[in-house]
């Protein structure tokens, strides 16, 4: 399990359930393995479905592509600033207001995925570039100590997240 692998000083506990629902494997093998998962799982939801929140004021299948998507832009940010020795805090962000700005709505679902594999091939690059050294580094974003290594197994675990509630309450 990876969260024996990381440090308790390398993660705020709410992190924890994002670590373990990440892919089990090293970060770039996960990172890899979930651009295949996740492009195949969106593609295959009907198109009638990508518009669908199962509740009043929650987020359609589109909007939590988007959210996955911006997540992990700010979360590799992150990754790169403490990678490269910057010890200025990094502030949080309100997801909420992401996904209201971010207007997927007028965006078709084919689009967002393709926004996605840009991003993903992006983060893997970088942390492929990353030695040890910078995967060990730990920093401070939203007011917590948080790991390179730690953003890395988060970004996985995030989508997977998300990915599961899609499964268990949208379609």
């Amino acid at each position: 399990m990876i969260t024996t692998e990381l440090n308790e000083n390398e993660y705020n506990p709410y992190y924890s359930s994002y670590i373990n629902k990440s892919a089990g494997i090293g970060i770039v093998k996960g990172l890899k393995s979930n651009l295949e998962n996740v492009v195949s799982f969106y593609n295959s939801i009907p198109e009638n479905k990508h518009g669908y929140s199962y509740a009043e004021g929650k987020w359609t299948i589109k909007d939590i592509l988007l959210h996955i998507i911006d997540t992990e832009r700010i979360f590799t940010y992150r990754a790169l600033r403490i990678a490269r020795k910057d010890i200025t805090p990094l502030s949080g962000f309100d997801k909420n207001d992401y996904v209201i700005t971010g207007d997927a709505t007028k965006r078709s679902l084919s689009h967002i995925i393709k926004e996605y594999k840009a991003v993903r091939i992006a983060t893997i690059a970088l942390y492929e570039s990353f030695n040890d050294e910078a995967l060990m580094a730990v920093g401070t974003a939203s007011n917590s100590t948080i790991s390179v290594r730690a953003l890395g197994y988060i970004i996985t675990g995030h989508e997977n997240h998300h990915n599961d509630i899609i499964k268990e309450r949208y379609l």
